[in-house]
This record gives C-alpha cells, structure tokens and sequence, in this order.
C-alpha cells in the first residue's frame, strides 16, 4: 500500500517532524493490534475462576508489596488483586476517553497535508481499542468498579478544551496520564509471566507497545511547540509540568475510595501507600524521570520549576534513556 504524503505550504510543520509522525503512522499501520483478533478470550486460560492465585498482586505494584497485603490470607490477595486490577483498567479507559476527545477537538483546526492530523488520528483509532480492550478486561473480572471518583468525573467533560486553550498544555495532561500507567504496566511485564493472569499479560502487552508511540509523540509535540513559544509560555509550562504529572498521578494511581471501605484498609495502611513512606516515595518519584528529561531538553527547567518539582516530591535525576526502569 503506498501512503500518500502531499506537501502544503501551509502546514508549518518542519520536513524532520513530519517524517517522524509520518513513520509513528506507518508504524499503527503495519504493526497495529486488534483487541479482538490478538487477543483470545474465549481461550481456555483466559476464563475467570474462583480461588485464582495469578489475580494476586506481585510486588512489583506498591499495594502488592506492603506487609498489610502480604499478611491477608490468600482469598483476600486474589479478591484485593482484582479490584485493583479492574479499577486501573477502567480508570485507564476513562482517560483514554478525555485524550480521544481532546485530541479531535484539536485535528479540527489542523491544515490539508498535516502531518499531525494523520499520526494523531491513527492514535485515537489505537486509543478507541484500548478502551475496548480495558472494558473487556473489566467485564471478565466481573468487578464493578467506579473509575475516577465521582467530582472528577463530573470535572472531566471540561478537559477536552484545553486542546482548543492550550494545545501544548493539552499534550501535557496527556503525557501526565500515560506516564504513571506506562511505567507500572513495564514493572509488571517485567516480572514472570506464569505469576499473573493472561487477560492482565494480553492486555498490557498490546498497550504498552503502542503507547511507546504515543509517548513518543507526545515528547516530540511538547518539545516541539515549547521551542518555538515565547519566554513567557514556557515559563508557565514549566510549573505547570509537574502539577500535570502529580494530578494525572493521584487521579490514576490510588484505588478508588470504595476500595478502602471495601476491603477495610487501615487509614495507616493507605498513607503508607500513597505517599507516606519513603519507599513509595521513590516510587512516584520514579514514575517522572522519561519527563523530567524531556523537560530539560525542552527548555522547561528553571529554579522555580526546580522547586515545585521538589514541593511535588516528584524530583529526581531524568532517565538516561526512554523508559528505563526505576532503580
């Protein structure tokens, strides 16, 4: 198939950027997934049984690691592990939802010939089996979990405008949003395969290889737009960077209210959690460092970002390279 690449004039997008978006698109052509026909879930391996040991949590994941999860008895690992999956799936799926929109909103101002338009378009197209993929995962755990709590979720429609207000601060809530999840999937993928359900391996497999994609974009745009902004514009991006990330991070990461109350969890045990100790810490703090890298190439480190980076408990070195493991 030969894919068309006219040149306007007019698009304003540099010969080396649009190759670049150019290939992220070929790329969602030729190695692109379907979320029905990669993944068998009607496979015998794939049905959800009581008593199931690979729905407990690993240590990779903070809650599966705490000694409070480690003591409970084996039914309430596993009934505790799923919740906690399903609730990241469906969280993960609502914010797909606010990134599609958003991101359409902003293709409708887009010029004939942008390269933008087309590699963005493929990521909305990937983003919708995502969210297909996330809610199949939800309904054969058979939890029924809430997504975001209920004030952001009546918050959420207005998201989608910063694409409009701000297309630069837009990327940045999304890059926000990818990030965390990116980097928990990686951790969990790293671990051994046999030690966690195969709907979670499917599900995350698919996800993380093409939000390698996404997050590729998204560093580009940011990086991008940032160059070509005033003094003024990339002072504010740069505070508003870490607030992005620690935002996106809380609404994301943490379970949902009801889990506490569901699962009788300490108050002790969830500050530990989330972020009392020094060990989840530097876990959150290690869910930053691809963006505290693309903020120094991007002229978005200054002393007063320095600090609220700090402030945030968000600081730290920037990854040597494009997700390198929190060590």
């Amino acid at each position: 198939m030969t894919i068309v690449r006219p040149r306007f004039p007019h698009t304003g997008e540099a010969a080396d950027y649009a190759e670049m978006l150019h290939a992220l698109a070929d790329a969602s052509v030729t190695r692109g997934f379907s979320p029905y026909r990669d993944i068998d879930w009607d496979a015998p391996e794939f049905e959800v049984v009581p008593n199931d040991p690979r729905w407990i949590l690993p240590e990779t994941d903070l809650v599966g690691r705490h000694p409070w999860y480690r003591a409970q008895s084996r039914d309430a690992q596993i009934r505790i592990g799923m919740y906690r999956q399903a609730a990241m799936a469906k969280v993960g799926l609502q914010f797909e939802q606010l990134l599609m929109s958003g991101v359409m909103l902003y293709l409708l101002r887009l010029p004939n010939g942008s390269a933008e338009f087309r590699y963005a378009t493929h990521e909305v197209i990937e983003e919708c089996n995502h969210t297909l993929m996330f809610q199949q995962a939800v309904n054969r755990s058979g939890v029924d979990v809430p997504g975001f709590d209920p004030w952001f979720q009546r918050l959420a429609p207005l998201i989608p405008l910063l694409a409009r207000i701000s297309p630069t601060f837009f990327f940045i809530c999304i890059l926000a949003g990818e990030e965390p999840i990116d980097h928990i999937q990686k951790a969990f993928l790293r671990g051994e395969p046999d030690d966690y359900h195969p709907i979670l391996e499917g599900v995350m497999r698919i996800h993380v290889a093409e939000e390698a994609r996404h997050i590729s974009f998204a560093h580009e745009f940011i990086r991008r737009h940032a160059a070509a902004a005033g003094p003024v514009a990339r002072a504010t991006w740069s505070i508003l960077l870490p607030v992005a990330m620690r935002v996106a991070c809380e609404l994301i990461v943490p379970p949902p209210a009801e889990f506490w109350r569901k699962f009788d969890i300490p108050a002790q045990v969830r500050r530990d959690l989330f972020w009392g100790r020094t060990e989840s810490c530097h876990e959150l703090a290690g869910y930053f460092g691809d963006v505290r890298a693309l903020a120094a190439e991007a002229g978005l480190l200054n002393p007063v970002a320095d600090l609220v980076w700090k402030a945030l408990r968000i600081a730290g070195p920037p990854s040597r390279y494009r997700g390198e493991p929190n060590r």
